[in-house]
């Protein structure tokens, strides 16, 4: 009996031990799950400082590039075309004869003009001969005289018809796209295209700048133009055109002309980055632009307090580069969130990572 007793002592005893255990054990792992749901319920940031310092004026503005000059080149009167003398890729200069069109009927046309200008021409002759010995009247003279020039405006009128049966380019350039072949029927009226032609000896660059870049532009000033396909070139430009007025979006218009390099390698329709020096610095107050919620434009900035993220309704200014100026909304000191914002609501716990 004794002994049943110990035995009975013994059991609860290490029931006891281990209740114990399993207890603490319970209390530590939800200490140690508090922990990490508490590390869990903040968001990992970067961060920066809102600081003013001396800022360079410099400025890039992207655009594509756009041939200096551009046709579709079209067929101003009837006819069929016997002969095609280009081809795309060709390069043409001006008065370079590009087509040939069916010219028999009006080359016997131009020959009976002549005759009949040549007619007129011996008939004039004569009769003014006449007139001076009382042979004809002064009414036969000038009817003779009127009789010639009616000949030689048709004569005229019928060489310009022939030259039209050579179709000649009027601006140099290369053949982007043809559009007949032999045998092809041309009609005046609508004109029908025959060649798109383009010239990019030169070209021109079409940018957008904010109303506080363009008040330090001027036409004449120059500009170095790169594109993204040669990144190891670069090319003088020269600002051509400042819009005076904003379009939809407040920003100005501006263009930029570039000399092509001998081999023609810049294209129309690529892709080019203008960068415009001032050589000058200001103080101001930045921020990186990668601190913005989605874009700059959005005027959206999150900012860290007391490990809280508040988003702040900020004033931009110029776009520097990779920085963007700060006109209201901050302080120097402010610590700003510049990645981590898609996980971020106004109220959110932050942890900072460096």
């Amino acid at each position: 009996m004794k002994k049943t007793i110990l035995i009975i002592i013994a059991i609860v005893a290490s029931l006891g031990v281990i209740g114990y255990v399993l207890t603490k054990n319970k209390a530590e792992n939800k200490a140690k799950t508090d922990i990490v749901a508490i590390k869990n319920a903040s968001v990992s940031v970067k961060t920066a400082t809102v600081k003013t310092e001396g800022v360079s004026l410099d400025f890039v503005a992207n655009g594509n590039f756009e041939p200096i000059q551009e046709l579709t080149f079209s067929a101003e009167k009837s006819g069929k075309v016997i002969r095609v003398l280009a081809k795309e890729g060709d390069y043409v200069n001006v008065g370079q004869t590009l087509v040939i069109v069916r010219s028999d009927v009006i080359n016997v046309n131009a020959q009976t003009a002549k005759a009949a200008y040549d007619n007129a021409k011996s008939d004039y002759s004569r009769y003014e001969n006449a007139f001076k010995t009382g042979g004809v009247t002064k009414q036969q003279l000038d009817q003779a005289k009127l009789g010639l020039t009616n000949a030689q405006a048709n004569l005229t009128q019928a060489n310009i018809n022939v030259g039209d049966t050579h179709l000649k380019a009027p601006i140099k350039g290369f053949i982007n796209k043809k559009y007949i072949e032999p045998g092809s029927i041309l009609t005046g009226m609508p004109a029908t295209p025959l060649f798109d032609i383009v010239n990019v000896s030169k070209l021109k660059l079409n940018v957008n700048v904010n109303e506080n870049q363009v008040a330090s532009l001027k036409k004449g000033n120059k500009v170095t133009v790169s594109s993204s396909v040669f990144p190891d070139k670069t090319f003088s430009g020269t600002i051509t055109f400042i819009a005076s007025k904003a379009d939809e979006t407040l920003n100005f218009p501006v263009e930029i002309e570039i000399a092509n390099n001998s081999d023609n390698s810049l294209k129309a329709g690529m892709y080019g980055t203008a960068s415009f020096g001032s050589h000058q610095k200001q103080e101001l107050k930045v921020v990186p632009r990668n601190a913005f919620v989605g874009s700059v434009s959005s005027n959206q900035i999150f900012v860290v307090e007391n490990g809280i993220a508040k988003l702040k309704k900020v004033t931009a200014g110029r776009i520097l580069g990779d920085q963007v100026e700060i006109v209201d909304g901050l302080s120097d000191g402010d610590i700003v969130i510049v990645t981590g914002q898609i996980n971020l609501q106004d109220g959110n716990a932050v942890e900072i990572i460096k």
